[in-house]
């Protein structure tokens, strides 16, 4: 494993600030910032958007490769039959790909989803023993149902509601052991089986490639649906799978999330009002 830490993202245009966030919260936490290089897998930036992010190069000499996933033909053909939706686009299936978009030499790569927040040092996580599994990740607090939907049956014959199932929010994946998996033939054999309206999109695909195959890891590490009760806890990482998010521009006001006042100062005040703003002419656009 080489002294460099990588870490991927997936995000389009409408996200590139919690994406800065997440990214200012690593590079906050930690002391090896020139180690870090962040892989951003995105859809079409603007000008003004690519700079901001560009700032976190500027500031902690971390460095920033840039994967246009819509000039990706792998990508683009791999997600032509995935169900999406407006609150699940399909760049969320880019992480499904990491093993062929990241360069071949790299053997190990954190994903982070960008409604997250780091807190303790990245390296920690990056070298954590992974007891040779391909993927690492934290069990999903609301396992159960997801895998069986309605009634706890609905997908009673895709999983048994017993099983191990993660949070893909956060993954560290061994990509040297993920390549050994034929991922996309993977798929192919689940969307021929018919089942890929009826799962939880990239999810719970991955727990099925996965499937017994994956090192469950500490739940600090993605506490999941991050309420200001779990502060006391000391999380690792903040994962703010609720409607409300920290971005809100009463999250710090109501205390609906944890540290929301502290993400703003991560975000940095300027930006944090500029992406409310650009969340409410989002919103009046699309009424």
């Amino acid at each position: 494993m080489t002294t460099k830490i990588h870490i991927a993202l997936a995000f389009d245009d409408n996200f590139w600030a919690p994406a800065f966030a997440v990214m200012r919260s690593v590079c906050l936490s930690t002391r090896r910032r020139s180690d870090l290089v962040f892989h951003l897998l995105h859809m079409p930036l603007t000008d003004a958007h690519r700079h901001d992010l560009e700032g976190i190069s500027r500031e902690f000499d971390a460095r920033l490769n840039f994967y246009s996933l819509a000039d990706s033909e792998l990508f683009e053909f791999f997600v032509a039959g995935m169900p999406s939706s407006a609150q699940w686009p399909s760049v969320v299936y880019s992480r499904l790909l990491l093993a062929d978009l990241l360069p071949a030499d790299i053997e190990r790569v954190i994903y982070l989803d960008c409604d997250m927040l780091v807190r303790r040092p990245i390296e920690e996580l990056y070298a954590i023993d992974l007891a040779d599994k391909p993927l690492g990740a934290v069990q999903d607090s609301l396992s159960p149902f997801i895998m069986g939907r309605r009634d706890m049956r609905q997908n009673a014959d895709i999983f048994h509601c017993g099983d191990a199932y993660f949070n893909s929010g956060m993954l560290v994946a061994a990509l040297d052991r993920w390549r050994e998996i034929d991922l996309k033939s993977e798929v192919a054999v689940i969307a021929g089986k018919g089942w890929l309206p009826r799962l939880y999109y990239d999810q719970d695909v991955l727990n099925l490639v996965f499937r017994d195959n994956w090192q469950k890891l500490d739940w600090r590490w993605n506490t999941i649906d991050a309420h200001p009760a779990h502060e006391a806890l000391d999380p690792a990482i903040l994962h703010f799978t609720g409607k409300t998010k920290p971005w809100g521009i009463f999250a710090g006001i109501l205390r609906s999330t944890a540290y929301a006042r502290w993400y703003r100062h991560v975000m940095t005040n300027e930006l944090f009002y500029r992406y409310a703003r650009h969340r409410w002419k989002r919103r009046f656009r699309f009424r």
